[in-house]
């Protein structure tokens, strides 16, 4: 599993230099002074990853969204990161919604989702429909500034409360 990701980690590295600087308006340059620091900080950080899941491989659970092979209530928080939201143009309203409920099954309490727009650094489409989705379904929804902006317009997280009353 290691080397896979690995090997997917670097191509998608690749690939996302060879058009940054086509699109590098299109990002916030504080954190990460420029593409080559970019590049930089990416290769580290699948370093990193990729040394860890080779020394503790059983910590790495495999899944294809939108099942989760754990139990109910396994987890006090759970974090999503650059994924629900920025693929909206190929995850569609259905899978965000069968994504999140698997997501609330096996949360305790809270679900935090960063960043809310989509490739293009737009509000992703389904991102008030799912809020409205959620709070009819009996969780406390907040959307959040965070200090923390790297693609243009990517400043705000959801957090998802499950009201446990």
């Amino acid at each position: 599993m290691g080397e896979d990701l690995e090997n997917k980690g670097l191509q998608d590295i690749e690939h996302a230099m060879e058009h940054m600087e086509s699109a590098k308006n299109n990002y916030v340059w504080e954190y990460f002074k420029d593409i080559d620091g970019l590049r930089k900080h990416r290769l580290s950080a699948l370093k990193d990853c990729t040394n860890d899941m080779r020394k503790s491989n059983e910590r790495y659970v495999p899944v294809i969204l939108p099942s989760l092979p754990f139990n109910d209530e396994e987890f006090d928080i759970l974090l999503s990161a650059h994924f629900l939201f920025m693929y909206d143009d190929r995850l569609d309203y259905h899978f965000h919604i069968e994504t999140l409920n698997e997501l609330l099954r096996v949360s305790k309490e809270e679900i935090r989702i960063f960043p809310l727009v989509n490739l293009e650094g737009k509000r992703s489409e389904y991102l008030d429909k799912i809020i409205n989705y959620l709070t009819d379904n009996g969780c406390i929804v907040e959307e959040l500034r965070v200090p923390y902006e790297f693609q243009a317009n990517a400043n705000s997280m959801l957090k998802i409360k499950k009201d446990n009353k």
